[in-house]
């Protein structure tokens, strides 16, 4: 994994030095070897301080950990200040959680290394809190002690961020070492609260737009996986809203067998609410919420037509006999361009193994649904409410309701027509003698829409991560090994396509590259 950011490094300085693809090529090639050699070298070093890093347990999802977010965030401060670079822990101000209470959020790390005008600048966005994990959830091994099987290294955080935040400053560290100069200027914006929609990043990124992001112009993301086995590029994600549904009754717990059907209970309204949102079938039932969805274009559609997705063999590793929709298309295209809604817990409920005979006075049903193009995630969150307000008047039930939402974070939805997605193409049919899997991916990163749209750059999604790594289920993992040689022509390719931009006059001057 280190490696392919070294090459990423060095590609990017190649491009700039020369417009001729191939005589820049064996020159990078020598280059990297004395590279390659220091991270072979320090492979174990590197592991071991990945394995200090997944053992912070940086839930974000829980606020009460959020001392362990910014335990990590220091982590990482302390790494990068050790490396020579400044940092400024920015303020993202505050938030108020379900409960009514106004918290402190965690800061936002701003940081870079030593600059040269002349280079063009590198910004690396990335983040270290996580997603929970437990053993009890069917973990193989503890969650956060990083174990290594087979060349894989198994923990929460370890390709979902922690180890790609890692592998750039890696590779920072590899250049430093051998004494060869970094060939553009570093810059890196590292966050604690990815997970749970990034709170307060979106109005940091307006304050610093004409000062952080100023030499900023392409920005690329590399926060997720292939989709197969076959190589992918990212053009779009789901945006996503997290909504609770909180049902208080009685004052007290009480015996079933004493109050039992005499009361209407919080529980029994609280799963005919959860019930009334969708059908076996996974459509969504609340009124409105899909209307504005993008239709589907014939150029789209073709997009599916050539993606390796293995229906019997996704079944396999899913553990299910069947998926909702009967064909690859179906399948994907509920992944990547529908919405979808699922129930993820109920709160206040007896959930521990053995028997208790109780009613709960309070109980809080959690789930999310997943926006794509063109819903609005305020439109969402005020239908969402009025019919979970709508089915709650028809129970007549004494109990009261409250309903509230957080995260909101829109999707997100590139053009392949951008030169970066060009230059990614021929760079996979070069290396891999295939045309790239144009690919979508189902879950949230927010700060995607949220840079293209504040910072005006052009977004890609560059996949580094396999297939069945696993991000924020049980056994998440990162391999040990990870080919540079993608990347490299990634950036070789691009160079010309690049420098075609620049000749035109249509901008990306200095060719800025922001990383996540």
């Amino acid at each position: 994994m280190t490696k392919l950011i070294v090459v990423a490094f060095l590609l990017l300085h190649t491009s700039d030095s020369s417009s001729s693809s191939s005589s820049s090529a064996p020159g990078a090639a020598g280059m990297l070897e004395p590279l390659f050699q220091y991270i072979d070298d320090h492979q174990n070093q590197f592991v071991q301080r990945l394995k200090e890093w997944v053992a912070v347990q940086s839930d974000s999802g829980d606020h009460t950990k959020w001392g362990e977010v910014e335990r990590i965030l220091n982590m990482t401060a302390v790494r990068i200040q050790e490396m020579g670079g400044t940092v400024e822990f920015a303020d993202v101000g505050t938030h108020q959680l379900p409960s009514g209470e106004t918290v402190l959020l965690p800061p936002v790390i701003l940081a870079e290394f030593e600059k040269d005008p002349k280079k063009a600048t590198l910004c690396i966005y990335g983040h270290v809190d996580v997603q929970p994990a437990k053993m009890e959830d069917g973990w193989t091994t503890d969650p956060f002690n990083l174990t290594e099987i087979k060349g894989n290294l198994y923990g929460r955080g370890a390709t979902d961020n922690k180890g790609p935040v890692l592998a750039w400053l890696h590779a920072v560290e590899t250049y430093q070492a051998i004494e060869k100069e970094i060939p553009m200027n570093i810059k890196l914006i590292i966050e604690g609260l990815e997970e749970v929609g990034s709170y307060g990043l979106l109005e940091l990124t307006r304050k610093r737009n004409d000062s952080f992001f100023a030499d900023v112009d392409f920005i690329v993301i590399s926060d997720n996986v292939w989709a197969t086995r076959t190589p992918a590029l990212t053009y779009g994600t789901r945006g996503s809203s997290y909504f609770f549904v909180e049902v208080d009754g009685p004052k007290l717990d009480f015996h079933s067998g004493v109050y039992g059907g005499s009361i209407q209970e919080p529980m029994s309204d609280l799963i005919a609410l959860l019930g009334s949102l969708l059908d076996h079938t996974g459509k969504i039932l609340v009124p409105g919420v899909t209307d504005d969805v993008a239709p589907l274009t014939e150029d789209e559609r073709k997009l599916y037509d050539n993606i390796s997705f293995d229906l019997e063999e996704m079944k396999s590793v899913a553990g299910v006999k069947h998926f909702l929709q009967d064909t690859k298309e179906g399948v994907l295209m509920a992944r990547w361009r529908n919405p979808s809604l699922s129930i993820h817990g109920i709160q206040g409920a007896f959930s521990e193994p053995g028997t208790k005979t109780v009613i709960p006075k309070q109980v809080t049903g959690k789930f999310s649904i997943r926006h794509v193009p063109n819903m609005d995630p305020p439109d969402v969150e005020r239908k969402v409410k009025a019919h979970l307000q709508q089915v709650f008047s028809t129970l007549k039930s004494p109990n009261r309701l409250r309903v509230t939402a957080t995260v909101g974070a829109k999707p997100w939805v590139a053009n392949l027509k951008d030169p970066q997605y060009v230059a990614g193409q021929r760079a996979v049919r070069e290396v891999f003698g295939v045309d790239p899997e144009l690919i979508r991916e189902g879950s949230t990163i927010p700060i995607a829409q949220n840079f293209q749209e504040e910072t005006g750059k052009s977004v890609m999604m560059l996949p580094i991560g396999g297939h069945d790594d696993g991000e924020h289920s049980q056994n998440e993992k990162i391999s040990r090994r990870f080919s540079p040689k993608f990347v490299f022509h990634f950036l070789h390719v691009s160079q010309s396509v690049w420098m075609s931009v620049r000749e035109s006059g249509l901008g990306w001057e200095g060719a800025g590259l922001c990383i996540h």
